[in-house]
Parts: C-alpha cells; structure tokens; sequence
C-alpha cells in the first residue's frame, strides 16, 4: 500500500494510459442504468416501512423542509464518495486500499474498520428480517405449517448469497427483477392511500413551538439520511464505472447518482407523504405504540387484503435487494481487514481465497444471528449511523481538500453544505444516542 506521499505526486489515471480512454457504448450505457436502479434497491431496504412513522411524527412541517433538502444531500454525499474511489490513481483498488493511499497506512486501516463495522451489522439484521418477514408470510397470510427455522433462515441467506457469489451481472440483473416491482409497489400504495388523505392535526407545531419544531427537525434529518443512504455500494459501483469508462468514471457515475437520488425522492417521498397525510397525527403515534411497519398498521386500520398482502411483499423485495449493496460493502470491508492486518496471509491465500472465506464468514454469521433472532435493530442503526455518516459526508470532503487527484473539485458550494449536512446528521445522532441510553 503506498503512502500518503506518493499520491502529492500523482495525476488521475486516464491521462497517460490509452487503455483508460473511454468507450461508453450502448451496452455500457445499459449497465449505467442497470446501476440506478441497484443503488436505488441498496437505499430502499426493510427501513422504508417504518419510515413513514418516523418521519412524520413532527407534522408536515419538518417534512416539508427535509424533502425539500434530501435529494441535495443525497446526490451531493455520495457523488462525493464515488469520486474519492473513481479518480484515485491506484486503479481498480476499492475503497479501503484508497483510503490508505490518500490518508497512509494507519488512517486507512482506522478508515477500514470503521467502514466493516458500520455495514456488516446491518447484513446479520437482513438475515434476521428476511427470516422473520417470509416466517410470517407463510403462518399468517398463506396458512403454511411454521418451517423450523434454522432450515429456513439456512435457505433464504443461501439464496441471497448465491446471487451474489454468481457475480456482478447477475446481482444486477436479480436486483433489477426485484426493484422495479418494488418501484411500482410503492407508486400503487402512494395512489391507494390518496382517497383517505387528510391533514388534520399534522400542521400544529410540536411541543415547544419553533424550539420544538427545529429540534424535531433536526433530530429527524438522520432517519431520512440513513434511510437514502446506499454507501455500501459506492466502492464497487465505482470500481464497475472504471472499467466501462475509464478517466471519464466520475462523470458517468455522476449521471447515474443523479438518476437514482431523483427516484429515490420521487417514489420513497410520495410513500412517506401518502403515509402520513392517510393516518394522520393519531395514526403514526398509534403505529409506533403498536411497534408496527406502517402497512401492517393501515392493513389493521384499513381492512384491505390488498395492503396486507402488500406489505409483506414490499418487505421481502426490500429486504432482498437492499442486501445486496450492503454484502458488498461489508465483504469489501472484511477483505480490507484481512489485507490490511495481514498481508502476508492475503498474499500467500490470493484475492480469490480471501473471497471464499470473507463469503463463508459472512454466510455463517449471519445464519447464527438469524436463528438467534435479537431485537437490537435500533440499537445498531443508531450506532452504525455516526461512522456511516462519517465516512459519506466528511471523509470525502477532508480528501477533496487535502488530495491532489481530487483538486478539480475543491472550491464547490456543494462541498460546503455536505460538510454542513454531514455536521448536522452527526449531532443529532449523538443526542439520539444519549436520548436512547439516558
């Protein structure tokens, strides 16, 4: 791993290397797109269906202002972040190697166990949902007899890690297949909800008046941050627009985050909004009390077998393709480990064995903890949030001001209010966490 040294002295790669000239072909092009929806899938995990709850528990207000700034942060953070891998000189190295060159060797492997720590957990609490969502499935709405659940949880981690041991274009084509229903749920149950919207109680200001009303705010930027959030994908996403384009991987990985921000607040915004407006104040204080995802809750309320079948669905594709974008990270991660605290193990396995066995640790932990089955989502959402906001809005924005291969984008009023945001997100995890632990 080079040192932070040798990078004062680098240009991005592209400039003197003919093979980095770009190519964007038709085909290139479909795999751009195939990569919207994927980071599109990566953001939308199993969080979405609590999403509504949380997000409009301060009235329309707060979420007014938050979906009004949430595709800036959105696409401003991760472009960042796709930039800090797309232009390094060290070409078709991940994230946690970057990091190391532009920081040094022992910043990069602070960087790389931070970076492993705050994903991987949220893998181990996919396999616990997705057991727990078809489990459900099966016993309440289709009326199957309860399969033991070390088997099922056995099956259903397999299936998911199959996909993404067959490689990248499978992942993607699979992620495809699963996102566009996903899309088009979502859109249907925004429509369905319309007839029962009313606004009701949601404009009075939360207790405290305009205190209370700017802490409600800023305590729930990060639920919709954390909810955007498809970091865990960006290395690799990265890494794929390097090879289809060459020096021009920035810009096209640009177009792409751009695309799949704009769907994102789109279709996830129009949910949540359509959510809130149909329950109400009332309403959400009940679906929280009642600990329920928000379309269990209107399937109660609401008596329509169409919701109550919805809502399972919508989980299961959720749960699906949002783990994909997070087993790459968190494999990512746990490679880097291996890499960065013992090279001469990396070195004498091969990159291809380390694989296998990050794959095998993966799959295995994460059965474990789906048959245990803790109750600790929250818990570890919120302490993963800092590091995770951490390494999307700060590290990258610390790089374009202190890395000459990122010098083209300093001075950027978008760089600014990142760092704001990022500042912003971070303190209101902390005093969620003192809150949670008080």
């Amino acid at each position: 791993m080079s040192s932070a040294t040798d990078t004062s002295a680098s240009v991005p790669s592209g400039a003197s290397d003919p093979s980095s000239t770009p190519t964007t072909t038709k085909g290139s092009k479909a795999q751009d797109f195939s990569w919207v929806i994927s980071l599109f899938g990566t953001a939308v995990g199993a969080g979405i269906l609590f999403l509504p709850i949380n997000a409009g528990a301060g009235g329309i207000w707060p979420l007014l202002f938050v979906t009004i700034i949430i595709g800036p942060m959105v696409y401003f953070s991760h472009r960042a972040l796709s930039r800090f891998v797309c232009v390094s000189p060290r070409k078709g190295e991940d994230i946690t190697v970057v990091a190391g060159d532009y920081f040094g060797p022992g910043v990069g492997k602070a960087i790389t166990i931070l970076y492993f720590f705050a994903i991987y957990p949220i893998v181990l609490i996919y396999g616990v949902s997705i057991t727990n969502t078809i489990d459900s499935l099966m016993v309440n709405q289709l009326g199957l007899p309860q399969v033991p659940r070390p088997i099922l949880s056995f099956v259903l981690i397999a299936l998911m890690m199959a996909v993404m041991i067959a490689g990248e274009k499978i992942m993607l084509a699979v992620t495809q297949f699963l996102v566009y229903p996903l899309i088009a749920a979502l859109f249907i149950i925004s429509l369905m909800l319309i007839p029962t919207w009313h606004i009701g109680d949601l404009t009075q200001l939360p207790k405290g008046g305009g205190g209370g009303l700017l802490m409600t705010t800023w305590l729930m930027i990060p639920v919709l941050v954390f909810a955007f959030n498809h970091s865990p994908a960006i290395s690799a996403f990265s890494l794929a627009m390097q090879r289809a384009h060459g020096d021009k991987a920035a810009e096209r990985a640009s177009w792409v985050l751009k695309r799949t921000a704009t769907i994102l607040v789109v279709f996830t915004m129009l949910f949540v909004w359509s959510c809130v407006l149909s329950l109400g104040a009332d309403g959400l204080a009940a679906a929280r009390e009642a600990n329920l995802p928000v379309l269990s809750y209107l399937a109660n309320v609401n008596d329509t077998p169409a919701i109550a079948y919805a809502g399972p669905a919508i989980a299961i594709v959720a749960i699906g393709s949002s783990f994909f974008g997070h087993y790459l990270g968190a494999a990512e991660g746990a490679a880097g480990l291996v890499r960065g605290f013992t090279p001469g193990v990396y070195e004498s396995l091969g990159k291809r064995k380390v694989s296998i066995l990050v794959a095998a640790f993966m799959f295995l932990s994460t059965w474990i903890v789906a048959i245990l089955n803790p109750s600790i989502l929250g818990v570890i959402e919120t302490l993963s949030g800092p590091v995770i906001a951490a390494i999307l809005y700060i590290m990258p924005m610390i790089a374009i001001r202190k890395v000459p291969a990122l010098a083209p984008y300093r001075g950027k009023i978008s760089n600014i209010f990142v760092v704001v945001m990022g500042i912003i997100a971070i303190g209101a995890i902390l005093v969620s966490i003192v809150r949670l632990f008080a």
